[in-house]
């Protein structure tokens, strides 16, 4: 069988990289005022619930691996303003209950995700982690009901981080290996685990604490699912037929994450189609996007992308890299 090294390093690359919301104020002041919540039909699933908040164009937030849809409440909380904001909680994660045993997670999840997008006019989804991956599976597999991704801090097959050589028929064994881990383990050393790997993902003492917390909360049958099945999906194969817009915003350092050059290199279009990737820094701990140059505020698809893009980068001093190929954001955009 072909070796395939640094498994550690991959899964503290994925597991509990639920960061992004609390680095740009996910504690929030009993002084912030509560967006409107819109009145809409309600969503009946066993795979997802779907909180809405404000008015305007449809943005779908789907948070990532054991995550709590509050990841994204700063977020919403600007969003709505302009915008009506769909978060995402999927079943199974930070207390949502779970009714499918050891049955599959992600495919189910992309299906009701297809389903709810239909009740909507081609919204923009942003997701982290998993979450993105998971908007990028719904791109894929239904162009007409999307209008736009961003994917962040993502990949299209996660466990490529183990060598270039890696299929999901071979990383199936360390795929199986991470999901015996999670249920196997006892509680105080599955709280001890998700308390380590927090403290390499999180700067603010508070969001660690939910993330850990997030985690204990989730089922772990549920996250065994899940962590085998993104180990094992490869969604690399449909990017070049994809018609949807992707925005991919994802982060490198020398402790965790995707090497920068292996994740363009993954995130890249095939020879022919226009495979170039940039790399950028994005601005840290802003709590609003820097104006597009030229154009005062930077266009809505822009301001959304950028507000994510520093949620993202926020919590950590690593670098941002994006993906125009993809996206299809004009070489003078900023990142």
């Amino acid at each position: 069988m072909t070796r395939i090294s640094a498994p550690a390093r991959t899964l503290r690359a994925f597991i509990l990289a639920a960061a992004v919301g609390f680095a740009a104020g996910a504690i929030v002041s009993p002084a912030q005022a509560e967006p409107v919540r819109a009145a809409t039909p309600a969503f009946v699933s066993d795979r997802l619930s779907v909180e809405v908040i404000g008015q305007g164009p449809d943005v779908v937030l789907i948070p990532g691996f054991a995550s709590s849809r509050e990841v994204w409440r700063p977020l919403a909380r600007r969003l709505a303003a302009t915008h009506r904001v769909h978060l995402v909680q999927m079943a199974g994660f930070a207390g949502e209950a779970w009714a499918h045993g050891d049955g599959a997670f992600v495919q189910p999840v992309v299906d009701e995700l297809a389903r709810y997008a239909a009740t909507l006019n081609r919204p923009a989804v942003i997701g982290h982690s998993m979450g993105g991956l998971s908007g990028l599976m719904l791109a894929q597999q239904h162009p007409d009901a999307v209008g736009r991704v961003m994917s962040v801090d993502s990949l299209p097959f996660f466990s490529a981080m183990f060598g270039p050589q890696v299929t999901p028929q071979t990383a199936r064994p360390f795929a199986d290996q991470a999901a015996a881990g999670i249920l196997n383990a006892d509680d105080a050393d599955f709280r001890v685990q998700q308390e380590r790997t927090a403290m390499g993902m999180m700067r603010d003492e508070a969001g660690r604490a939910a993330m850990v917390e997030w985690s204990m909360a989730s089922d772990r049958q549920a996250m065994a699912s899940a962590i085998r099945e993104v180990m094992t999906t490869d969604a690399r194969p449909g990017l070049a037929a994809m018609t949807t817009p992707v925005w991919a915003v994802y982060a490198s350092d020398p402790d965790g994450g995707a090497p920068a050059a292996m994740a363009d290199a993954l995130w890249a279009r095939p020879a022919g189609r226009d495979a170039e990737a940039r790399r950028r820094r994005p601005a840290l701990h802003h709590d609003r996007p820097a104006p597009a140059a030229g154009r005062p505020g930077g266009s809505v698809p822009e301001r959304r992308g950028l507000i994510a893009a520093q949620a993202a980068g926020a919590f950590s001093r690593r670098s941002s890299v994006t993906s125009p190929a993809l996206a299809g954001v004009p070489s003078n955009s900023p990142a």
